[in-house]
């Protein structure tokens, strides 16, 4: 388990990380969100005894990092961001140097080094000096140096940047299968991704907590959440759509013939919609229900605490 206790990080006069309080325990894939400079890198060093906090407190497997860093960093696996490496290695010559530094030695060495670029796919390019590599390939170094001892904690600065849609769906199921016995935090700016792998999401925004739920429950704080959203193919009186019973509001966009309704509470507007679309013979190419859209909610919250 990790415990964070009233985390605090100042650059003189600056406060990067402000009062921080969490629990995670194993098997949660924790998303962390926020803004550029909302103090999410600054509390990953914290977390892997990189940087020490101005105060308050990290317990890890219940031992305090101020104490006994080098013990718990052993448990940790990380990718910072940037994944930095030896650039004139080439990729095999580095991940077998972090083996070494690791305590890997012979057999087991080897063993896990080929589960590990397997499980990453290095194959074509571990002759290759780390420097010539594409930026998603250095991603994947890195992702591949992180695991390469069996860590029971991963954090993950930004796993998917510079990834392609086939890769970043690869390091997700990675993810995913890490996190059945492992505590894994990712930080990220892709809304996408909390929604993809992780079972809970934190949001912070000027080094303070804002919130610290299941992505599901983020959702529900969207405005569009359970909201209807219909393609028109040929946009004709809807006005009857607005006096359903449960719709609170209607936007209505001529441009593109999209329009959107929305609930009263968390209703299920999709029965009466649909039947009076049948009745009246409307044409129309989409018909969905919204799951509520992250980016309103992120913006809302990160917005008023920079107002």
């Amino acid at each position: 388990m990790i415990s964070v206790t009233n985390l605090v990080k100042t650059f003189g006069n600056f406060k990067a990380v402000d009062s921080l309080s969490f629990e995670v325990r194993a098997g949660d894939v924790v998303g962390f969100l926020g803004p550029n400079g909302a103090g999410k890198s600054t509390t990953m060093k914290m977390l892997t005894g990189f940087l020490p906090p101005t105060s308050g407190e990290i317990r890890i497997s219940d031992m305090a990092m101020d104490q006994s860093s080098k013990t718990i960093q052993k448990q940790i696996g990380y990718l910072p961001e940037g994944a930095p490496a030896y650039g004139d290695m080439t990729v095999s010559e580095f991940l077998s140097f972090i083996a070494d530094i690791r305590g890997l030695r012979g057999q087991k060495k080897k063993d896990r080094m080929h589960e590990v670029i397997a499980q990453v796919q290095l194959d074509e390019v571990l002759r290759r000096p780390v420097e010539n590599l594409s930026k998603g390939f250095k991603r994947r170094v890195g992702l591949a140096q992180a695991i390469i001892h069996d860590p029971d904690i991963l954090i993950l600065d930004e796993p998917t940047d510079g990834l392609d849609p086939n890769q970043k769906h690869q390091v997700r199921e990675l993810i995913k299968n890490f996190s059945k016995d492992k505590i894994v935090i990712i930080s990220t700016h892709i809304l996408e991704e909390v929604t993809a792998v992780c079972n809970r999401a934190m949001i912070i925004a000027a080094g303070k907590m804002l919130f610290d739920a299941s992505p599901a429950d983020l959702q529900k704080k969207s405005r569009y959440y359970q909201a209807i959203s219909l393609h028109f193919t040929q946009l004709t009186d809807i006005s009857g759509l607005a006096e359903l019973p449960g719709v609170e509001d209607m936007e209505v966009d001529r441009h593109n013939g999209r329009v959107t309704l929305f609930p009263e509470g968390q209703q299920d507007l999709m029965p009466a919609v649909s039947a009076y679309i049948r009745d009246r013979g409307l044409q129309v190419d989409t018909l969905y229900q919204e799951q509520g859209r992250l980016d309103d909610v992120f913006r809302q919250m990160t917005e008023e605490v920079n107002a």
